[in-house]
């Protein structure tokens, strides 16, 4: 039997403008946000395709996952993270689509 468990995360109320935008700022971790934007039920963070360690890669997707910008749960040894777009589109009306729209 497998469990999912949520790694700690702010609550959609929780989420500040400002840790979005300092972790949309990075370039790798853009290219997270752009990637998990075409995987709507999430990828384990160990597929992800990135030009870093894995050490680094963990880096990132925690900056993202403490700013609210994406969701990391396990499912057995598995660690899936997922874009937040419903809270951030709820808080922030058309940030992801116009973060997402800018020129690579």
């Amino acid at each position: 039997m497998s469990t999912s468990k949520a790694l700690p995360q702010p609550d959609r109320e929780e989420i500040r403008i400002e840790q979005v935008l300092q972790a949309l700022g990075e370039p790798v971790r853009l290219q997270i946000v752009r990637l998990l934007a075409d995987q709507p039920d999430g990828i384990a963070c160990g597929e992800i395709d990135l030009q870093v360690t894995p050490s680094t890669r963990a880096h990132h997707l925690r900056i993202l996952r403490e700013a609210g910008v994406i969701s990391t749960h396990t499912e057995g040894t598995r660690r899936i993270s997922s874009l937040r777009r419903e809270d951030l589109d709820n808080l922030y009306p058309g940030l992801l689509p116009g973060v997402l729209a800018a020129p690579r």
